[in-house]
């Protein structure tokens, strides 16, 4: 074998190793990019509504199913909430846009939550709408109570 050839086996194994390290470091990137962000590997369409099943799940204007009111923003709540928890958590908080903006942020930064994109908009605007702060007061009183005295 003369160096011209020697040279050229020497340079084809190059090229190869060369392109299975490019190869390896490609695929690396991608795993370390979906371990930081692993909402990158779901690939489901969370804009897709089922509406008839909503529709057919609705009593008195409650999603009977979950217990969350019907409004525009229901289903993407439905998807991107309950996923993690019950609806119930949800439902029994109560707190202004920027409130739930905070909440959603406190998720994000402690509990693993994902980035909703432009989900995060209809999220707070849904359940700043349907459940903000009630102005309420003072428990009413009790009415027609028995009262007896404590014997000692």
């Amino acid at each position: 074998m003369d160096s011209k050839e020697f040279r050229n086996k020497i340079r084809r194994i190059y090229a190869a190793l060369f392109a299975f390290f490019g190869l390896l470091l490609l695929v690396s990137g991608v795993l370390v990019y979906a371990v930081l962000n692993p909402s990158f590997l779901k690939f489901e369409n969370t804009d897709y509504v089922e509406t008839e099943a909503i529709n057919n799940g609705i009593e008195n204007g409650i999603h009977t199913e979950t217990g969350f009111i019907y409004d525009e923003g229901m289903q993407t709540v439905i998807t991107s909430c309950t996923s993690c928890h019950s609806a119930k958590l949800v439902t029994q908080n109560r707190a202004t846009k920027e409130g739930w903006i905070g909440i959603i942020r406190w998720m994000q930064d402690t509990q693993n939550l994902w980035d909703l994109g432009e989900n995060e908009a209809v999220i707070v605007n849904y359940l700043a709408k349907n459940y903000a702060p009630e102005a309420r007061g003072r428990r009413d009183n009790l009415e027609a109570v028995e009262w007896y005295d404590l014997v000692e």
